[in-house]
């Protein structure tokens, strides 16, 4: 029985075969690229090629799927393999642990992809990703900025032009716009919420917290809000 089983009574035999014939390449496997590759492998992807040069940090504990204490200090490309496998054996997976660069690019075969998928924090990989996409004819979709945000309803896919209340589409909107390139990305609609520990209204031991729903939360020790 294939796991994709329930899937394909939603979408239907053939469209299982179209995922399960792409190919997608992901760079930056963190908080965003993490979650990224696990959905599609769950999808149905059938190749998911990923790279990163960074290794898991305790801190990556509270919001990186593929980070576990047995993986703090390891790989992040060989870690994230491991679990995509073990979800998907029949993955086709190559992992890279390298940085995104000039000297690094022309590595890639970026056309034989199906799609480029941006999930990297520097800005002049980003740039440079975006550019090289754009002068090839090769479809890309990169992230923009999640720190700070809370409510998920707020993202959205749009036209890089058309970001706004986002500080890095706003650095990516400068220097995409000097290299004359335009493309779709992923950013929220939600302003960045600042001091978010100091945000939650106090009475007593309630708390208001401050995502859309405005939900109520009762603790009893008060300095537990320090650190909220």
């Amino acid at each position: 029985m294939s796991f994709l089983q329930r899937s394909e009574m939603i979408i239907g035999k053939e469209n299982i075969g179209k995922l399960k014939n792409s190919k997608v390449l992901v760079f930056g496997v963190g908080g965003v690229g993490g979650s990224l590759v696990e959905s599609l492998t769950r999808a149905g992807i059938g190749q998911i090629d990923i790279v990163d040069r960074d290794v898991f940090d305790i801190t990556n504990l509270n919001r990186q799927v593929m980070a576990t204490l047995d993986s703090v200090g390891n790989s992040k490309v060989e870690e994230t393999k491991k679990r995509l496998l073990s979800i998907n054996s029949d993955l086709i997976c190559n992992s890279f642990f390298k940085e995104l660069n000039e000297n690094t690019i022309d590595e890639f075969d970026l056309e034989s992809y199906t799609y480029i998928a941006d999930a990297i924090d520097s800005v002049s990989s980003k740039v440079l990703l975006a550019k090289t996409c754009e002068d090839r004819k090769i479809k890309l979709i990169s992230s923009m900025g999640a720190g700070n945000r809370l409510d998920p309803t707020k993202f959205m896919i749009s036209d890089i032009s058309k970001t706004h209340s986002d500080p890095l589409a706003k650095v990516m909107r400068k220097k995409l716009k000097e290299a004359g390139v335009k493309n779709l990305n992923v950013f929220s609609l939600q302003s960045c919420q600042q001091n978010l520990y100091i945000m939650w209204k106090r009475v007593q031991h309630q708390v208001q917290c401050p995502l859309y729903h405005r939900c109520v939360v009762w603790l009893w020790r008060r300095k537990l809000l320090e650190k909220l």
